[in-house]
């Protein structure tokens, strides 16, 4: 792939710039704009309107929608100019509008998209985030910088999540959304302001946890978080230790234990009232 391979098809509208790599089978549309470090790898489909820049890398099967951005300079006062990065993984699908821009030099230097992501239309990646595989991202989401979001998160319409913000392994974030803290893997978050109202069941269930696995995740989940407002007293601390001590040997138990241990800018999503509604599907 040294420059543009004769077997991609380009639009004679599009501009592709001296120094882009284009791999095989790359199909490009009218209107498109690649930058002259950019790397485009087999089989990828810009449908239309599609501008790539910067130390771009968008990995093999690829399909961007028209309207999307991606790899432009990010929205940060403090960027110079510096040759930071932005990858998209494979088989990732990028719908019209989504704009995804390229790390800073102050953070990790990089942008990443996973493989096998769904971004749906008008949602906003910022600077030096990361998303993890198989996430789903539905339309008009915002995040801002170093958003960390784990595999096969779910991020429901209008959500909007602070910087910083770390999502866990297959969490669930409601639509219209807050989220200012971080949402442990597995949970499940709703709210103008997200508070945590449970583990994400409907995930579980459809992917092969069987019966005796939910009790013990629903056991330690319920001991971690209590109802009742006298064991709600109890330091977390000293949940976290019980937790671990009889739960600690369930793998999912030992992610969502880690997760929290885990450095963190933002802390936790507090947890919802004792009257909040869970949720029982994942919208999608």
């Amino acid at each position: 792939m040294d420059s543009v391979s004769r077997a991609a098809e380009i639009h004679p509208s599009s501009i592709v710039a001296d120094g882009a790599r284009i791999g095989q089978g790359v199909r490009i549309g009218p209107w498109c704009s690649i930058g002259p470090d950019v790397v485009i790898e087999d089989g990828v489909h810009l449908i239309a309107n599609v501008i790539v820049d910067g130390h771009t890398r968008i990995g093999a099967g690829v399909v961007c929608y028209p309207f999307t951005t991606i790899g432009m300079a990010p929205q940060d006062l403090k960027y110079r100019g510096e040759p930071t990065r932005c990858i998209i993984g494979t088989r990732t699908v990028i719908r019209e509008h989504v704009t995804i821009h390229r790390g800073t030099a102050t953070g990790s230097g990089v942008t990443r998209v996973g493989d096998d992501c769904l971004i749906m239309a008008n949602s906003h990646v910022a600077h030096d985030c990361t998303l993890g595989n198989s996430v789903i991202i539905v339309n008009n989401v915002v995040m801002g910088g170093h958003v960390t979001i784990d595999d096969q998160a779910r991020i429901m319409g209008a959500a909007a999540l602070h910087q910083f913000v770390r999502i866990g392994r297959a969490a669930l974030v409601g639509g219209v959304c807050g989220v200012e803290a971080d949402v442990i893997p597995y949970g499940s978050v709703l709210g103008n302001r997200a508070r945590l109202v449970g583990l994400h069941w409907i995930w579980l269930k459809r992917n092969g946890v069987q019966a005796d696995e939910m009790h013990r995740l629903r056991r330690a989940f319920r001991a971690l978080y209590p109802r009742a407002m006298e064991e709600e007293s109890t330091a977390f601390s000293r949940r976290l230790a019980a937790v671990r001590a009889e739960y600690g040997d369930e793998p999912k138990v030992a992610e969502i234990l880690a997760f929290i241990e885990a450095p963190s800018h933002r802390g936790l999503v507090r947890v919802a009232g004792g009257g909040a509604a869970s949720i029982e599907s994942d919208g999608v």
